[in-house]
């Protein structure tokens, strides 16, 4: 008689080998970082690029577009990309600076990505000029609010200008109940 308790089946052993993997937690409180350097340079990189192309260009592009006060929303759009973008990128004012990006990233989505689908890749053809795309759907702006949300709701991490502030205000002898 065969006493040995029964052997696990091989769907159960793949479970238990996939969710046992190594304790990465105190490497986790630096995962905020990538998300912060991408984010950070992302959004820096798109107000850069309408700085230095002239806000006259993209205030062109919104009045296409039928946006009011074009003009106005053309240098707003250029100062939240570009010094939010800043913000995320030194971790500085997360949650203070993710507010203006938010809303930036929703009237990009439903004002001009949303009639082209989610992908943010659309190959229409490839020729002797090399390939050639359509407009990118809201698959990124997605990415970019998913990103910011995360840094809100988990923080910057330890190597960001608002772990040291609130360090700072914390002071000698304060606990962090003392700032709430």
């Amino acid at each position: 008689m065969n006493t040995a308790p029964p052997a696990k089946s091989s769907l159960k052993r793949l479970i238990q080998l996939a969710t046992h993997l190594p304790d990465h937690r105190p490497l986790g409180q630096w995962a905020p970082l990538a998300l912060r350097l991408i984010v950070g340079y992302g959004f820096m990189a798109h107000g850069l690029a309408k700085l230095f192309r002239g806000p006259e260009a993209f205030t062109v592009i919104l009045q296409a577009m039928h946006f009011p006060f074009a003009a106005v929303f053309s240098w707003l759009t250029v100062v939240i990309e570009v010094f939010g973008g800043l913000a995320i990128l030194l971790g500085a004012f997360v949650t203070l600076a993710s507010i203006p990006m938010l809303i930036t990233l929703l009237v990009a989505t439903f004002a001009v990505h949303l009639p082209y689908g989610f992908s943010s890749i659309k190959l229409l053809s490839v020729g002797p000029n090399g390939a050639l795309f359509g407009q990118p759907g809201y698959e990124t702006d997605l990415l970019y609010m998913a990103a910011l949300i995360t840094l809100v709701i988990g923080g910057p991490g330890p190597f960001a200008v608002d772990h040291f502030l609130r360090r700072w205000a914390k002071g000698p002898g304060r606990t962090a109940e003392d700032l709430r």
